[in-house]
């Protein structure tokens, strides 16, 4: 018998960790480290590949260095004009295409629905996918590089649904989410989210972090709070991720995007979006339920060894 742990497989300068199917447990706990749930309740949970968020986390650490660099060598222009140029053709092109991404309509999200243990796949053209849960495929890549400032890791997590159509041509056959998260246990993490959801229940996920919370929750409040407690570790640490990873404008963005998130309006998927009678829910298949407690074991065996 095989074991149930995920398979990886590792390379020189990359690693990829095969999560599904089958979606069995990674040993990580489900963290939202996007934002990517939407929305949330018994019956379904949407799950958004939209992250302005991240990509104003990566372009605001480079855009300060590129201030810092220029004002520490001479300002703007003189002779620092051919670098300054450099760092605005660098530096624009992503902020142009993050502010025209503005623009565009936000696509919609993906919806698991865990009573039916289906997974809805909208398009921009009104079309959909209806696919079985356990035929969802995931995979955590992670890929380093080493230059002159030291090792650095990028990685993502793509999670991939297969066309139930058998005759659709070749370009309609699959499609993917990515979302950029580190790889690893970042991005096992995320997909837990999801996995966790299908198989466990809402409450073992965290809730959509979209819109309007409460102030203590915010960003700045959340830095008031542990000032008032007196917690300094934990206001300098809400500070560097405002001032040098830009969290509090990343986070307007996406609440000015996002809240309310994109609704999915088709009446067929409002209808399979409905809550069922308990006695008609889709159950676990006999494979999944037997790798799972192989799973589980491996990692109570892992547990007692830490």
């Amino acid at each position: 018998m095989t074991s149930a742990t995920p398979g990886s497989r590792k390379g020189l300068l990359s690693r990829e960790d095969y999560l599904a199917p089958p979606a069995i447990p990674t040993g990580q706990t489900p963290k939202d480290v996007l934002n990517t749930i939407w929305r949330k309740n018994e019956v379904f949970l949407d799950i958004g590949s939209y992250s302005i968020g991240s990509a104003v986390m990566v372009i605001w650490p480079s855009l300060l260095v590129a201030i810092l660099i220029l004002w520490n060598t001479g300002g703007f222009g003189g002779r620092n004009l051919g670098l300054t140029i450099i760092f605005a053709f660098m530096l624009g092109i992503p902020i142009l295409i993050i502010l025209h991404s503005l623009t565009k309509p936000v696509p919609p999200p993906v919806r698991f629905n865990r009573q039916r243990r289906e997974v809805c796949v909208p398009f921009k053209d009104g079309r959909y996918w209806i696919v079985p849960w356990e035929q969802v495929t995931a995979q955590a890549i992670a890929m380093h590089s080493v230059g002159q400032h030291g090792k650095t890791t990028q990685g993502l997590l793509v999670v991939g649904f297969n066309n139930p159509d058998p005759n659709a041509p070749e370009t309609e056959r699959d499609f993917s989410l990515s979302f950029s998260c580190g790889g690893g246990e970042t991005a096992m993490s995320l997909w837990e989210c999801m996995r966790s959801y299908m198989e466990i229940g809402a409450d073992a996920v965290p809730d959509s972090r979209l819109g309007r919370r409460p102030y203590a929750e915010t960003q700045i409040g959340s830095i008031v709070t542990s000032l008032f407690k007196g917690d300094i570790l934990d206001v300098l640490h809400g500070l560097f991720f405002i001032v040098f990873l830009g969290t509090y404008l990343a986070e307007k963005l996406q609440n000015w995007k996002l809240a309310p998130p994109p609704e999915l309006t088709d009446p067929a998927i409002v209808e399979w979006s409905k809550p069922l009678p308990s006695e008609q829910w889709a159950q676990r298949s006999a494979e999944l339920e037997q790798a799972t407690r192989l799973r589980q074991a491996e990692l109570e065996k892992e547990a007692q060894v830490a």
